[in-house]
């Protein structure tokens, strides 16, 4: 349960704390203008531009989401070597970000998406990438990195953010989770569809419904407590993961451990955007657990911090005192 004592604990860890991010690292720009008339070149909209923005996405959101909780975050992912690569980099700087974990490749192409949006909806998303998977060199690359970070500094936890993009391999995820088990580092996970089953070992895994169903290859009803029992049983059988953190969009997040288990209901509220409200809750969580604080406050915490990004547009972390004055409204 959440009480007032335990959020100050919370909020005041996470100012001392030291997070590793590692996965997909991309820009998000933001197209934003009016729409007046019709093209006469094909029967779209045309969008007058007033206003544009380019900021850190994928797993750069969730660096922000800790940084912006109080973390000292570090950054370890790999991009491509031009100058969606060099503006990616201008703006970690710009945000107060260390650079130690970026490797940069010619053979690869920073992932940038582009958002086109008229009066706060968007209309149109352009992406560029390259998905494929690293070489073997170049995960070799990327670990060495991640190594030399996790040894330089008193790294408290390590969470993967994986887009699907290529950056996290079955062969780095295997050399980190060993790292850190010798570290004593707890490893958190936001999956996707890929890598899914390889997170093995890991202290906390949050899927979210559709990754569940697709990376178990299973359909279950997500407002069934015994139904979610079953996925936590599944999962901790195949993967020997500690904690499960299942992200249930309106039905809320349910988690579970050996000796744990929490339902936290979603809150009503005016959403707006859901995008970027999975990076929230597992940079909250992590930083959560990473303080000793037990599955059923950081599913709590969670929750709220989830919620309160869906307000907003775009893609946006969450504000850390505007999360601990919602909790504190909410604990006993």
């Amino acid at each position: 349960m959440m009480d007032q004592h335990l959020i100050n604990r919370a909020f005041s860890h996470f100012k001392n704390s030291k997070a590793l991010v590692i996965g997909d690292v991309m820009l998000d720009a933001y197209y934003v203008g009016s729409v007046n008339r019709i093209s006469p070149e094909a029967p779209v909209p045309v969008v007058q531009i007033s206003s544009i923005e380019k900021r850190l996405g994928g797993a750069g959101n969730v660096v922000l989401n800790m940084k912006s909780l109080g973390s000292e975050v570090f950054l370890c992912s790999l991009t491509g070597n031009d100058e969606n690569g060099r503006l990616l980099r201008e703006t970690m700087l710009k945000q107060g970000l260390p650079l130690d974990g970026l490797v940069q490749d010619d053979a690869r192409r920073t992932t940038v998406k582009t958002r086109i949006i008229s009066r706060n909806q968007q209309m149109l998303r352009v992406d560029e990438e390259t998905i494929e998977p690293l070489s073997s060199s170049q995960m070799e690359d990327l670990f060495k990195r991640i190594e030399s970070v996790i040894m330089s500094h008193e790294i408290d936890v390590v969470v993967f953010e994986d887009y699907d993009k290529g950056s996290i391999t079955k062969d780095l995820i295997f050399n980190v989770v060993e790292l850190c088990r010798r570290e004593g580092i707890p490893v958190a996970v936001d999956p996707k569809k890929d890598n899914f089953l390889n997170y093995k070992g890991v202290t906390l895994f949050k899927p979210n419904l559709k990754e569940v169903r697709e990376g178990l290859n299973i359909d279950f009803n997500p407002s069934n407590r015994a139904e979610l029992r079953k996925v936590h049983a599944q999962l901790t059988e195949i993967m020997n993961i500690e904690m499960l953190m299942l992200t249930l969009s309106e039905h809320g997040i349910f988690s579970k451990s050996s000796d744990e288990e929490e339902w936290a209901q979603a809150h009503i509220r005016n959403i707006a955007d859901v995008s970027g409200a999975g990076d929230t809750v597992i940079a909250t969580a992590s930083l959560c657990i990473a303080a000793g604080l037990d599955l059923s406050f950081s599913t709590q915490l969670a929750n709220i911090a989830g919620g309160l990004v869906c307000e907003k547009v775009g893609v946006v972390p969450v504000d850390a005192l505007q999360l601990k004055s919602e909790a504190m409204k909410l604990a006993r």
